[in-house]
């Protein structure tokens, strides 16, 4: 609803409900993308897509288009608010404490239709996690729920201002009342933010988070708590097992995170016929096509590497991540999508890196294994991640070419970063 100019052209975000797509959906957007983009579909490190060089004499067009299609709310206010972010395997995995899309439906439903709630930053963010296995645990988030243990009871654990996995929640309640608990936490929020709200974060620098929760209308335990269980997040490509017997999640991503308008059709497409119609799209920029038959798993993989798309972990390119760079944004110093191509090439095996185009970092929620961060055309500073260095961490080569960070990385042992 809301399109910004980029250097080239217009970008068009759609925020999707829980990163959740219908194969319609999907063939609407693939439209847009040739009637009124460049033709290429990008997935967001938000599970969300982004259209790019939209003119301006077609964007009340493609606004339509998608409204049409049913892929947003008509009031900018109310799109908005949708920045909500569940695993792709919800209500799939079968080792996940909860199914967290009725409660998804009905907190993005409510922060749609209630004005109150359109007061919020366009960038507040919350994550409803269920313990799935296949989970973004390090994206921080405004608010978050994750399931929680107490006496033998199923609760739901409130976070704030961090990440999953960073951070212990600051209350619990039982799993039925957590939808109760994030609306009076929101409402709190509003009240005490003042008339222009910005992110949990800023709040929090100058308050307590006990003064988010004194007096609230739902009751809750208090921490500290220890942090929710841990888990160790498998490669989102490949083959998830599902709850639903003799079914899987099949994962697969295009390179960078980008694909041509005409590759999305095709993974409808194949979505219809070999799924239930359905795409998650993933936090890692990649799509799972669920509800598909065992047996009928390799054949879509076979059918998704015909058009490009990466299906393992082990292929180069499945483990970088490059922003949009030069050729689309004004602060980006190198092609970081065309450098990331070449580096792929270069290093021949999957190395964890992070190309960035400046210090904003848009591409990745977190600190990689690997940053190279661009200087100028074609040349980056090279950082390997630290916990006792500041930024990126610890510095090993400066205004590297990709030959010579290839190399470096190349010597690098990757066995305690690659995660």
């Amino acid at each position: 609803m809301r399109i910004v100019e980029a250097r080239d052209g217009g970008l068009c975000r759609l925020k999707l409900p829980g990163g959740a797509l219908t194969a319609a959906g999907a063939q609407a957007v693939a439209e847009a993308a040739r009637r009124f983009g460049n033709g290429a579909v990008e997935i967001t490190n938000r599970a969300n897509l982004q259209l790019r060089g939209i003119a301006k004499a077609q964007q009340a067009s493609l606004i339509d288009h998608l409204l049409a299609a049913g892929l947003g709310p008509p009031s900018a206010a109310a799109d908005d608010v949708r920045n909500l972010m569940l695993s792709p395997m919800a209500g799939l995995d079968p080792t996940a404490a909860l199914d967290t899309r009725p409660l998804a439906a009905s907190l993005l439903q409510t922060l749609e239709q209630q004005p109150r709630f359109h007061a919020l930053s366009p960038k507040f963010a919350i994550q409803l996690d269920g313990g799935e296995a296949l989970a973004e645990l390090h994206h921080h988030h405004d608010l978050w729920l994750s399931p929680l243990w107490l006496a033998g009871e199923l609760h739901v654990a409130l976070g704030c201002a961090s990440a999953i996995a960073e951070a212990p929640p600051v209350a619990a309640v039982p799993a039925s009342e957590g939808m109760a608990l994030l609306l009076a936490v929101l409402d709190r929020f509003l009240a005490l933010a003042g008339p222009a709200p910005g992110r949990m974060r800023e709040l929090l620098a100058s308050l307590p988070a006990a003064a988010l929760l004194d007096g609230l209308p739902v009751a809750s335990q208090r921490g500290p708590f220890t942090a929710v269980p841990a888990r160790m997040s498998p490669p989102a490509l490949g083959l998830h097992p599902q709850r639903q017997a003799g079914e899987v999640a099949v994962g697969v991503a295009p390179a960078l995170g980008r694909m041509p308008a005409d590759s999305l059709s095709a993974l409808a497409r194949l979505a219809l016929d070999l799924g239930d119609g359905q795409l998650r799209l993933t936090p890692w920029q990649g799509v799972l096509i669920p509800h598909v038959a065992r047996g009928n798993a390799g054949l879509l993989q076979a059918e998704a590497q015909a058009l490009g798309l990466l299906l393992g972990s082990h292929e180069p390119l499945a483990a970088l991540v490059a922003c949009t760079g030069s050729a689309g944004c004004g602060r980006a110093l190198a092609d970081t999508k065309a450098d990331a191509l070449h580096l792929a090439g270069l290093l021949g095996q999957a190395i964890p890196v992070h190309l960035s185009g400046c210090p904003r970092a848009c591409a990745q929620p977190r600190v990689a294994p690997a940053t190279l961060l661009a200087v100028s055309p074609g040349r980056y500073d090279l950082f390997l991640r630290d916990a006792s260095a500041p930024g990126f961490g610890r510095p090993l080569g400066r205004a590297l070419t990709l030959q010579e960070a290839a190399a470096q990385l190349a010597a690098c042992s990757w066995s305690t970063l690659n995660d």
